[in-house]
């Protein structure tokens, strides 16, 4: 194991311990791992989003000779004057930090929330309105070859139960009692077992996190502490 290695081997593995007292109780240590992580992240990620999106899609298209060093084959394509457009409205934003100046950036805010809510909307209702509905429309009976499927008829059965109880549960217009009041008491059921299912698979999710942690930490103890070769 080599010099950087085995430095690179030590740094992460104190720091995932900084992070991991954070389980005794909150302590500097937990404190400096944690800001170091976070801005770390943002410069990371200030960087990439400026190279990999700022630079080709508004530099260059205003201005493609810049982008000679990194992309000849882009750095010949004609100007775009329109983009300036977003760039006007990418400044106006910064003018919130401005005293005095804060209204001009109320118009970009407009601009980006009015632009996502109109290009957005399409979408989300194909894939979570109109999606939803075409996967609910599923068959009560279904038959096999001449044969009742009963697994499939069942799942299909508890699914449409599923969806029509759970929308009786939030319509609000009506009082909840009597067969309606126990039709919203099974969309309580419903909904609970798909957030406790969603929950468990975040909780899975950040177990093998965890692993990962303890096995890099594993390495760490078996490796860590020999000398690196050079």
């Amino acid at each position: 194991m080599n010099l950087y290695d085995w430095t690179s081997l030590w740094v992460s593995s104190l720091l995932t311990l900084m992070i991991f007292s954070f389980l005794y109780k909150d302590n500097p240590f937990y404190k400096f791992a944690e800001h170091l992580f976070v801005g770390v992240s943002a410069a990371y990620w200030m960087v990439t989003a400026f190279w990999n999106t700022l630079m080709p899609n508004m530099i260059g298209k205003i201005h493609p000779p810049t982008l000679l060093p990194f992309s000849p084959q882009l750095a010949t394509a004609p100007a775009e004057p329109i983009f300036w457009i977003p760039l006007i409205f990418g400044l106006l934003l910064l003018s919130r930090l401005i005293p005095g100046l804060e209204y001009l950036s109320r118009w970009s805010i407009a601009l980006i929330v009015g632009w996502t809510a109109g290009t957005n909307m399409m979408r989300y209702m194909q894939s979570d309105f109109v999606g939803q509905i075409y996967n609910t429309m599923r068959p009560l009976i279904v038959v096999t070859d001449g044969r009742l499927a009963g697994l499939e008829t069942m799942s299909n059965v508890v699914l449409v139960i599923g969806v029509l109880c759970g929308l009786v549960y939030f319509f609000f217009s009506k009082e909840h009692t009597g067969a309606f009041g126990g039709a919203a008491r099974v969309g309580i059921w419903f909904l609970m077992v798909t957030f406790g299912a969603a929950f468990g698979y975040t909780v899975m999710a950040r177990i093998s996190l965890l692993i990962g942690r303890l096995e890099h930490l594993g390495g760490w103890f078996a490796r860590g502490f020999t000398l690196p070769s050079g």
